[in-house]
């Protein structure tokens, strides 16, 4: 689309303008950060939630945003309203900024972009995807950066397996895929996802609380790859998609037809948490 609006340069402006300083360290070094959320009916859902996870990854890199955290919100809200998509993705970024000598932090640059995105069905496809797993864990996983060097590169391999995503897993424990969480259902019916080495995603959070407000069992512990031979369900979760099932993880078979299965309970709750928040 022409003619969107993003903040980049420390002002308003057209994207098609915009542009990050070749001296910056996102750029020369890779060394940036940024956080995604998904605008519906130009609301943007759990934007507090998003902005947390924002602030709290530039602290980590010790990157000082110039802007107040009321400044980011204000500036998404304008972005949103110049810019008319009722439903999009926004995308907070930051870099290192422009280092004289490429390796050393300065002052970042805040760039924020919109861009069109399908709202994500209310129905939850049983056609799953198929997971394979590799042994990598991200650098500070903890901390949502730019760097997706792995997951990119490791895509024609994926695809020569007939996998459609990646599990990341450390010595057989899994961690998260690299644009989801991943959770599994138990033969006796709990909700269980890694506890450690990923990075703890809105959606996943959202769930949490669902399963605490709901009395549903739930577990955040290590999880081995050989719990998938018993594990009744398995999916994965973001801000883009909600929910994704998983069918097969490697070898490992799963159920995704059942249509009284505690992975869609759980759907349905997303679903209607999401709406609430909508309606405020």
């Amino acid at each position: 689309m022409k003619n969107l609006y993003c903040f980049a340069n420390s002002q308003i402006e057209l994207l098609e303008n915009a542009g990050v300083p070749v001296g910056d360290l996102m750029v020369q070094r890779g060394y940036g950060i940024f956080d995604f959320l998904r605008v519906q009916d130009n609301k943007p859902l759990f934007i507090e939630a998003h902005l947390n996870r924002f602030f709290n990854s530039a602290a980590i890199m010790r990157l000082n945003i110039k802007q107040t955290r009321q400044e980011v919100t204000a500036l998404v809200y304008q972005i949103i309203e110049k810019n008319n998509i009722p439903n999009a993705g926004i995308r907070l970024l930051i870099g290192g900024g422009d280092a004289p000598d490429g390796y050393t932090i300065s002052a970042p640059h805040l760039i924020i972009i919109q861009q069109p995105l399908a709202v994500p069905s209310d129905n939850l496809d049983d056609k799953g995807i198929h997971l394979v797993s590799y042994n990598y864990t991200r650098q500070l996983a903890e901390v949502k950066t730019t760097d997706y060097l792995m997951a990119i590169w490791l895509q024609p391999w994926m695809k020569s397996l007939g996998g459609d995503d990646i599990l990341y897993h450390h010595e057989g424990f899994i961690t998260e895929c690299p644009r989801s969480n991943i959770f599994i259902v138990t033969a006796d019916n709990v909700l269980v996802t890694p506890s450690l080495g990923m990075l703890k995603g809105i959606t996943r959070n959202n769930i949490l609380s669902i399963a605490a407000e709901n009395n549903i069992p739930f577990e955040e512990r290590p999880v081995h790859l050989d719990e998938f031979a018993i594990a009744k369900e398995s999916f994965i979760t973001s801000s883009t998609k909600r929910m994704t099932l998983v069918r097969q993880m490697d070898t490992y078979l799963l159920d995704t037809k059942s249509h009284n299965s505690l992975a869609r309970i759980v759907f349905d709750l997303l679903l209607k948490k999401e709406r609430l928040f909508s309606s405020l």
